[in-house]
């Protein structure tokens, strides 16, 4: 096994197979992949900041098994720094009293320790932990478009700004995210906080009525059977125990993508050309930061 040491930010870190391949379709490294969050990490970090991180690791590359990892893992170095809350991931204790003890990432030097065991994708909750480590309510609101084949892309961003009209109606202004999958993931902010349960019944909210006023267009039910040809508008990730993707997080599909902030005019012509919006790579993501810096905190 070749290890390299390194220096990161103060913190000495024993980074190992940097020649292995992660992504065999199109060759992506080790080397490659710590290297892009590296350089994506100035507008990833906030993204991540005070957020419990579930980790998605793909030990032998994506075309190996994968697994979920919550709890920080044994090894885990002393300056990371965790925060333990209840299994359900709610405000509450939970009825057996176990818990999980999540990695926050904070700094570059969490992110690469955290990279350099294949974690490729960085799933968050949509609220966030004080210093001393109390659960917060959440600070903001996600729904996943998830499409039905035959639609797609395409479709998800027609569907992107009725919900955008939406949520617009009840003074949320919403920011748009390729999911870097199928999809697209609207986030709202919640400006003075709520929790989670209030949040999902919301999202729950906007997408029954998108559903009722275009039944052959918006599905927000979650049997899977009934989606194909429409957009699933998927309200359930604002729950306390569940997880999205975060803004800027590789995907562990054959090839690279990343999920993406994007423009409302980037949305717009993906309404209207099939061709207009795409699930951009990870090389397309560093040239759009250099170029464009973080739509969504624009």
């Amino acid at each position: 096994m070749s290890e390299v040491r390194v220096d990161v930010d103060g913190r000495t870190l024993s980074i190992s197979n940097l020649d292995k391949v992660l992504y065999p379709r199109i060759g992506t490294t080790k080397g490659e992949v710590l290297n892009y969050y590296a350089r994506v990490s100035p507008v990833l970090l906030p993204h991540l900041k005070d957020r419990a991180v579930t980790r998605i690791r793909w030990p032998h590359g994506v075309q190996g098994d994968s697994f979920f990892e919550k709890n920080a893992p044994a090894g885990t170095p002393s300056w990371v720094r965790t925060v333990t809350v209840p299994t359900t991931g709610s405000r509450a204790p939970s009825k057996n009293g176990d818990t999980l003890v999540f990695p926050i990432v904070d700094d570059l030097a969490t992110l690469t320790w955290m990279v350099n065991l294949a974690a490729l994708e960085l799933h968050v909750h949509q609220w966030t932990v004080g210093r001393n480590g109390d659960p917060r309510n959440a600070d903001r609101l996600v729904i996943d478009l998830d499409p039905g084949e035959p639609a797609g892309l395409h479709e998800c961003c027609g569907v992107a700004l009725l919900v955008r009209d939406k949520l617009a109606e009840r003074g949320y202004d919403a920011r748009p995210v390729t999911s870097g999958s199928k999809g697209l993931h609207l986030y709202a902010d919640l400006p003075g906080r709520m929790p989670s349960e209030e949040a999902t019944a919301l999202a729950k909210e906007v997408a029954e009525e998108l559903q009722g006023e275009h039944p052959t267009l918006v599905t927000a039910t979650m049997t899977k059977a009934r989606r194909g040809g429409k957009v699933f508008l998927d309200w359930s990730q604002n729950a306390g125990s569940k997880t999205t993707i975060s803004p800027y997080s590789l995907r562990g599909r054959e090839r690279p993508t990343v999920a993406t902030p994007v423009s409302w005019a980037e949305v717009e012509e993906g309404a209207e050309d099939p061709l207009g919006l795409e699930q951009f790579g990870f090389e397309q993501v560093l040239e759009r930061v250099d170029e464009l810096g973080d739509l969504f905190a624009s």
